[in-house]
This record gives structure tokens, C-alpha cells and sequence, in this order.
């Protein structure tokens, strides 16, 4: 995979899976605008890629607002002068939204901050993205859907709704945009040892475990190995891949979890 010349932005890449997919980025090439609600953490990233002779600026961006997405994009235009890669991989939920509950628990602040965090972000980045790329004959959008947007998770209806409607959001993008050069592809992860997964592990005891035991490899899935996914699908390498909702999860969803399954 080779980037040079190109440029991209990745969206929540102070850390986790989004960092993991600037610093390959621009390991191999590319130029990356580092989009982080996390300042701090972006700029930590982009010295560090600076550093090893990349090319990066750091952007502090809270997707959940317009102007900080078109704020973006902006920059990467006027910084590198074009954008090759989008990756919309933010998510998160501050405190203040409240917690994951079952349906009729569950507040409408908490839904409606998480359609917005996770899907109608993507859609308005696809939005001031698809015009630049047009201009440039072509591009390639990746998000960040989940297995979690192919299969239900009690308890997480609106990551579920968000994750599934991602996965469609970037079906369609595919389709209306295949004409212009611009290709479409979605990410599905099972459990990646992240900071966010980590703080969710911390909030049960035994529940890493668990998620361990659900895959075959035996084990958590890593930040890098999903940005090699990205990265794939960012490249030329995945020239004539559009529409798809790759499944990176360690063999998770392979089980059908039907009592024949306990005796393997």
C-alpha cells in the first residue's frame, strides 16, 4: 500500500483504532489530518507521526457539531491542498447523556446523541467530502460500522440502530457515488482491546473474559489490526471494493450459539 500524495482525515484517531489508521497512513505515505474531541491526544498523535518523518496536523473536532466537520475537512483541503481517505470512525458517549439501558429505560437525550455521534456525523462528513472528491476524479469513504450493526446486543438498541444504519448509510453511498470514482466500504469490528472496550470491561467484572471466550482466536482483536482492514480499503489494492461491510472479529460470528455449539 503506497498513499504518497494523497491525503487523508480520520475522525476520532487521538487513540484506539483511529490512531492506529493516521499513523499507518502516514507511515505508507499519506498526508492525515489526526480529528480528535480529545486535543490533547490528537496533537499527541500527529507530533508522533511528524516526528517519524509523516506528515500530519492535529484538529480538535467534536463531530457531534456541523461546524466542526466542515471545519475539518476544511483544513485538510487547505493544508494539503486535497482528501483522498475519509475514515468516520468516532464514537463515544460523555457521561452527561446518561448509560446503555434496555428499550423502555433508555432516555431520548441518550438516543438522539448517539444517532448523532455515530451516523448523522458520517453523513454530513460524506457530504462536504464528496463534492472535493468528485473534483478529483475519486476518493474513498471507510466507516466504522460494527458486528454489532449485523446482529442484536441487548441492552444496546441504539448502537445497534446506529452501527446498522451505517452499514446501509454506506451501501448507498456506493451506489451514488461509483460513477465519480468515489468508493464506499465499511469496517465491522467484534471486540477491540481499545480504551473505550477497556472502559466498558471495567464497569463488570468478568465481562473481558467473556467476550474472550465468544471468539475463536482467543483473544481481542487490535487497534492495528482493524486499521489494516482500513488501510486496505483505503488503497488502491481495493480498486473494484465498494458497498462491502467487512467482518474483522476474530471468527466471533461464525458461532451460531445454538446449544450444539457448547459441546465443541
Amino acid at each position: 500500500m503506497n498513499f504518497s500524495g494523497k491525503a487523508g482525515l480520520v475522525t476520532g484517531s487521538g487513540s484506539g483504532i483511529g490512531a492506529a489508521v493516521a499513523q499507518g497512513y502516514a507511515q505508507r505515505g499519506g498526508a492525515v489530518v489526526v480529528a480528535d474531541f480529545n486535543e490533547r491526544n490528537a496533537q499527541k498523535i500527529a507530533a508522533g507521526i511528524v516526528d517519524r518523518g509523516g506528515r500530519a496536523v492535529a484538529v480538535k473536532a467534536d463531530v457531534t457539531k456541523l461546524e466542526d466537520i466542515e471545519r475539518m475537512i476544511a483544513i485538510a483541503t487547505d493544508t494539503f491542498g486535497r482528501l483522498d481517505f475519509l475514515h468516520n470512525n468516532a464514537y463515544g458517549f460523555p457521561p452527561k447523556v446518561g448509560a446503555p439501558a434496555r428499550i423502555a429505560e433508555m432516555t431520548d437525550m441518550f438516543w438522539e446523541y448517539g444517532l448523532n455521534v455515530g451516523l448523522t456525523s458520517c453523513f454530513r462528513a460524506a457530504r462536504a467530502a464528496i463534492p472535493i472528491m468528485q473534483r478529483q476524479g475519486g476518493g474513498s469513504i471507510v466507516n466504522t460500522a460494527s458486528i454489532s450493526g449485523l446482529f442484536a446486543d441487548p441492552g444496546s438498541a441504539c448502537y445497534n440502530a446506529v452501527k446498522a444504519g451505517l452499514i446501509n448509510f454506506t451501501r448507498t453511498l456506493a451506489c451514488e457515488y461509483g460513477a465519480d470514482g468515489i468508493r464506499a466500504n465499511c469496517v465491522c469490528p467484534g471486540v477491540i482491546d481499545t480504551p473505550m472496550t477497556g472502559g466498558a470491561f471495567n464497569l463488570v467484572p468478568g465481562m473481558r473474559d467473556a467476550a474472550i471466550a465468544q471468539v475463536p482466536l482467543g483473544r481481542l482483536g487490535t487497534p492495528q489490526e482493524m486499521a489494516n482492514v482500513v488501510l486496505f480499503l483505503a488503497s488502491d489494492l481495493a480498486s473494484f471494493v465498494t458497498g462491502a461491510a467487512y467482518v474483522a472479529d476474530g471468527g466471533q460470528t461464525v458461532d451460531s450459539g445454538n446449544v450444539f455449539s457448547k459441546f465443541k
